[in-house]
């Protein structure tokens, strides 16, 4: 089977590792949405779960087959089909309790629905990879800079930012993060970020200065950071409180799998909060050994960023890989109490579609970098061979 897959074998394992172990806790807190919620069953969330990530898998084998440096024209091409997209989804004025939730495009033909910031925020990092790879960064004009790669990345960002703060955030940041790297001129990267916070200021200022002008998530960002700050389990926090209720039952060794009490109580045991209920289920030892994982996972992605000679490349494996750990930490974060709930998926774990997919297009394309590498020292060995005599000498004898 390793003669198939190329690239980093270690990233491999890891990968197959968390999507085995996904289906014990996904089957697990199924049962909030069959008995709490009265939809489906555990066994069809399991093969739903099933089907998502053979389909992921796939997508990742045949990303990490293309050589890295095409994506540079793919991101390019598909830059303006994500904005596209991004436009059309919060054209449909999605509002639940008054907020925005535009996130999601239906798919007629199959009834799925798509979550479009997902795509474009794996667009953005290659795009933005490719722009801070070019050898004239550190003379090119900031006008030109402006319109060739700020302004893709704020219409990505400000279009993702009313419904999803967190995303928007989190991928404004890999932004700056890559350009720092990639030593863009950093007066202009100051002058981004300056207008970046003002931009956020401003549009704070506006919705409590006319409120109900358009749908926004104002006030439940603002009652989220109110409730972490206070600690109370009111009606903002209950979630948080359930998830702890749940990761203290679970002591050390656990309930064991599938016996979790919190599942049937906790919203989101199957996303959000997936976290609180592996740790109900498996204790001490098996949150830490997932969070052991996951920190393994981050030491490949330096291990490739490290022995990648090409920028590109370096660049798009940091645009790509951290963003996941970063996901990862922030969702087992949020069910500790250590950050407000912002709604982030545990990567390769947590059930969704988009998110799962999403996350094995960014590792194909982490292990397409990875299998260049693995033919440069193939081909650097051979060559080594070959200006030997005494291994010729050796080899004719």
């Amino acid at each position: 089977m390793f003669q198939f897959l190329k690239g980093d074998k270690v990233l491999w394992g890891i990968l197959a590792l968390l999507a085995i172990f996904s289906f014990l806790p996904i089957f697990s807190a199924s049962s909030n949405l069959v008995y709490v919620v009265g939809r489906g069953t555990p066994w069809g969330y399991l093969l739903k779960h099933f089907v998502i990530l053979v389909i992921g898998f796939i997508l990742m084998y045949s990303v990490h087959k293309i050589p890295f440096h095409y994506f540079k024209g793919i991101s390019i091409l598909m830059l303006p089909v994500a904005i596209v997209l991004l436009i059309y989804t919060a054209s449909q004025g999605t509002v639940i309790d008054g907020a925005n939730a535009s996130r999601w495009v239906k798919i007629p033909l199959i009834g799925l629905s798509f979550q479009t910031s997902t795509l474009a925020a794996v667009v953005l990092m290659v795009f933005t990879a490719t722009h801070l790879s070019k050898p004239d960064l550190k003379s090119i004009k900031f006008s030109k800079s402006l319109i060739q790669l700020w302004l893709p990345v704020f219409s990505v960002v400000l279009l993702i930012f009313p419904s999803n703060l967190s995303t928007a955030a989190l991928l404004f940041a890999m932004v700056i993060i890559l350009a720092f790297i990639a030593h863009y001129p950093l007066r202009y990267l100051m002058t981004i970020c300056g207008t970046g916070l003002t931009f956020v200021l401003l549009f704070f200022l506006f919705v409590k200065a006319f409120p109900g002008t358009f749908p926004n998530r104002i006030d439940t960002w603002v009652s989220r950071i109110e409730n972490f700050r206070s600690g109370q389990s009111d009606d903002g926090n209950y979630q948080v409180a359930r998830a702890k209720t749940a990761i203290v039952s679970g002591k050390v060794f656990g309930l064991g799998a599938g016996k979790s009490r919190m599942k049937n109580f906790l919203p989101q045991s199957s996303s959000d909060f997936i976290y609180a209920i592996i740790v109900e289920e498996f204790g001490l030892v098996g949150g830490i050994g997932l969070i052991l994982l996951y920190l393994l996972l981050l030491f490949r992605i330096v291990v490739i960023t490290h022995n990648t000679s090409n920028l590109f490349g370096k660049l798009m494996v940091i645009g790509m890989g951290i963003p996941i750990i970063f996901q990862a930490f922030i969702n087992i974060g949020v069910a500790l109490q250590v950050l407000p709930v912002t709604g982030q998926n545990l990567p390769m774990i947590s059930s969704g579609g988009t998110s799962a997919w999403m996350t094995c297009i960014a590792m194909g394309i982490i292990l397409s970098v990875s299998v260049k590498r693995e033919i440069s020292a193939e081909i650097q060995g051979k060559e080594g061979i070959s200006s030997n005599p005494i291994s010729i000498f050796s080899e004719s004898h």
